[in-house]
Parts: structure tokens; sequence; C-alpha cells
């Protein structure tokens, strides 16, 4: 019998940039638990997904899960979990299937740079050798050899793929067919389709945000609304609610994993929080999941997409996880979007690759993609881990970074005192390149910092440059 899913949480240290205790794990999730962020019943995360987002051992979170039985605030049941007490006498509250409002649709159609020479401490990419080159080549070389592609492309996307990756999708809880996916060339091209489609002229995001998704929205004659966005106090759904009702876009543009370029993921109070948002003013969700792969462990958080239906249009991409050249992603959405997308596709590009979308889907069969991400997860973790160790040991006091527990990347954020650009001239000098985090704000940042990638470089380089950042960070205060 399967496991219940697990609510995801917000626990952060009392000191910035300090290790987790289990106080502050205790506090975090008691104050969670009586505010009604965390419902009755709901099954806390297992004791290693803490472990590993926090960076701390297993037995910091099992004193924490203890005390927190013995407050009674949550009791703890063999083989099956850590779950929240539900009062004597009340029975567990059903919650109410949630349906985020659909997307609006127009009539269909019928018709920076990259740093050069320097280490990029920011680069959101995975480092080359962990990428499985080999076996992709295989699957082209074994696309092209069992007779080639069709003569003619799908604009939709080539159909085998498609249903390889719906039955992907459902196995993550995901109501998905075949029919309900557009086959893009990356996830960018996945935005482009819908900023042409949709009817809708106004659309909010995170702030900070993806740097590339304002000028492209912008592109289309769309207006950008920004939702603040604290990665180490979470959300405020209550601002957020006041500026969707004072500016009622059409669309609310979502990263839930690994939020680019804080790493922030949603809680689950959040995604339903956004969820019921979305249903009592009537704006359309999207969300961007490109990093929840990215995740290790074999269970899967409640995405926006599961928890608020069909409604919701759901964005993913190989492209990261496999190979930056190979630009394959996809856009899931309802059966009445389909053919306004299917139109911006063929007005865009016609059609996509259908040799690399055939090969994708044998590299899908054949097990390869299940076994690369685990092999990746593993990497991933310990150059996570090792990132962490070297923040704690070499960074100054006052400085503070997320946890995002797994993923490609953090935010490291310093002091006002430190003056970003004069550092950024300071790394130059060592060779190494940090990115003007200014960019992924809609207006005045609200942090002080940049995106910290750990997943590019190997361990011992990476040490390295943190290192040297931090000396400099150091002598700057």
């Amino acid at each position: 019998m399967s496991k219940a899913p697990w609510v995801a949480v917000h626990v952060s240290s009392a000191e910035p940039g300090r290790r987790v205790g289990a106080s502050d794990i205790v506090d975090a999730l008691a104050q969670q638990i009586r505010g009604g962020h965390v419902p009755h019943g709901a099954r806390l995360p297992p004791v290693r997904v803490l472990e590993r987002r926090l960076g701390i051992s297993k037995n910091t979170v099992q004193a924490a899960y203890d005390e927190l039985v013995a407050r009674g605030l949550v009791v703890s049941r063999e083989r099956e979990g850590v779950f929240v007490a539900v009062p004597q006498g009340d029975p567990v509250p059903q919650r109410r299937a949630l349906h985020a409002a659909p997307v609006t649709w127009a009539a269909p159609l019928v018709v920076s740079e990259p740093l050069r020479g320097l280490f990029d401490l920011g680069n959101v990419f995975i480092d080359p050798q962990l990428l499985p080159r080999e076996r992709l080549a295989e699957c082209h070389r074994a696309v092209l050899r069992d007779g080639g592609p069709m003569p003619f492309y799908d604009a939709q996307g080539y159909p085998p793929l498609r249903a390889a990756i719906a039955e992907r999708l459902r196995g993550r809880g995901i109501e998905a067919e075949a029919d309900d996916i557009v086959v893009t060339v990356g996830s960018q091209h996945a935005l482009d389709l819908v900023a042409r489609a949709m009817a809708g002229r106004v659309v909010a995001t995170e702030d900070p945000g993806y740097r590339y998704v304002v000028p492209l929205l912008r592109s289309f004659g769309h207006r950008v609304v920004g939702l603040p966005l604290d990665p180490f106090g979470g959300i405020d759904l209550e601002g957020w609610a006041r500026i969707l009702e004072h500016e009622r876009p059409a669309l609310v543009y979502a990263t839930t994993s690994f939020h680019n370029p804080t790493g922030y993921s949603y809680t689950s109070h959040e995604i339903a929080a956004l969820v019921e948002l979305s249903a009592r003013l009537g704006c359309a969700l999207m969300e961007d999941d490109w990093g929840s792969d990215m995740l290790s462990g074999s269970e899967y958080r409640p995405s926006l997409r599961a928890t608020g239906g069909r409604g919701v249009l759901y964005l993913n991409s190989f492209t990261k996880k496999l190979l930056p050249s190979l630009r394959l992603g996809f856009v899931l959405a309802d059966a009445a979007a389909i053919p306004a997308l299917v139109g911006a596709k063929r007005a865009s590009v016609l059609g996509g690759n259908l040799v690399s979308e055939m090969a994708l889907c044998e590299f899908l069969e054949r097990g390869y993609y299940d076994t690369h991400l685990a092999t990746l997860q593993v990497e991933l973790d310990a150059r996570y881990q090792a990132c962490l160790d070297v923040l704690r040991a070499s960074m100054p006091a006052l400085v503070r970074w997320t946890t995002p527990g797994g993923g490609p990347t953090l935010w490291l954020d310093l002091p006002r005192s430190v003056d970003l650009a004069a550092l950024r001239g300071r790394m130059v000098n060592r060779g190494i390149a940090i990115e003007a985090g200014a960019s992924n704000f809609l207006g005045e940042p609200t942090l002080h910092g940049f995106r910290i990638g750990y997943a590019r470089h190997p361990i011992d380089a990476l040490a390295r440059a943190l290192e040297a950042l931090a000396a400099e960070v150091g002598a700057m205060l």
C-alpha cells in the first residue's frame, strides 16, 4: 500500500545563514500547525526529506519530531510516517476539491550573453560530464537506423512521445492524456506559445523571477505585475491576494519547485491558497515545474496542476536534465486550449524537430531517463551538501543563503553595505563571474545578492570559487 502524500512546509534558521536546529523545526512546525497552515491529519515530510533539504543530520530532524510528539501536536505511526494530530472527537476535515480558473484564449492562429573565459558561479546548467550523451546518441542512431523518421512532422508533437510524457505525469498524480500535450522547443517556447495565444493582457509573476519571461511577455503587449517573493520567509499570501484583487491579471505564472533564481519551493499550503485565489478571482494559473525531477527520492509533493486540476497550465522541459542543446519541453493544457496553442506553434515554428522527439521517446521507453535521474540526483545532492558546507565554514556573519534541498542553485544574500557591482569586479579579477541579481527583479530589488549554481562545477572547483567569494565579501565588510 502506498503512503499518503506529505505536505511541504517552510523551515528556516532563526539566525540567517546558519544551520537549522531541532528547535527551529519545532518552532516552525508548531506555528504552522496552530495557525492552520498544515491541516489536521496531514502527513509531515519524511525525516530523510528534511535531512537532505536542510543539510542536517537525521537525528536532528528525529529529535524535533519527537518533541512535537511529546507536545501532542503530531503522532508517529510505524511504517506510515508522522502526522499532524487530530483533536479528540474531531474528524479529519475533508478538503473540498479545488479547481483553478481556466485560461481565456484568443481565437486560434492560422498561420544574456554567456560569460567567456570566466568561472561562472551563477550557472544554472548541470555539469556536462553528468549528462547522458552516449545514450542519447544511441537513441538517435536507433531512430535513424530503424527506417528513419516519418516523412512529416506533427505540429502538436510526436504522438508516442506525448503518450510517454502523459504516462509519466499520471504517475505523479497529474491528470494527463497525450492529446492534452503540445511538445515545444524547450520551456521558453512553451511560454512563447502561451503569450501568443492567450486573450488576457495582464500577467502576474514572482518578483524576483525568471529573467527571460518578462521581456517575452512584454514583446506580445502583456503588462507584467510582480508578486513579491521572500525565499527566507515564504510567500505573503495576504499581500499576493491584495495585488491580485487590484490588478485582476488574466494569468499567474509560478515556478513552484526550485524557483529561479532563489531555489525556493512552494509549501503545500501556499499551493492550495494560490488555487483558492485563482478560483475566487478568476485568475488562471500556469506552473513551471522545471526543477522537480532534480529532487532526489521516489516521492513527489502535489504540484499546482495536481491540486488545481485541468485548468492549470503546466510546463516542463528535458533540456537541463539531459542536454541543453536538445531543446525539448512541453505544455500540458486542457482540451479547450490545445487549438490555440497548436495554432500558435504553427505560426512560430510550424513544427518541432521530429528526429529529436523520436529519440527522446526512445530514451524514455528504454528506461534510460529514470536511470539517469537516479544517478544525477545523487551527484546533485553531493554538490548541494558540499556547497552548504563551504558557505557555513567560510562566509562572514550576516551573510545568508537559501536551503532548497536539491536542484541546481540557491540564492546568496549579502548585507546592504556590500557594493555588488564592486564585488563583481573583484571576482572578475580572480577569474570568477557572479550574476547581477538585480536583473531578476521587476523594480527595486528586495534582496541583495545573486544566484549560486552548484550543479555546473565539480566539488573541488566549486569549493575554491566559493572560498574566493567569501574572502572578497569578508574584505569588503
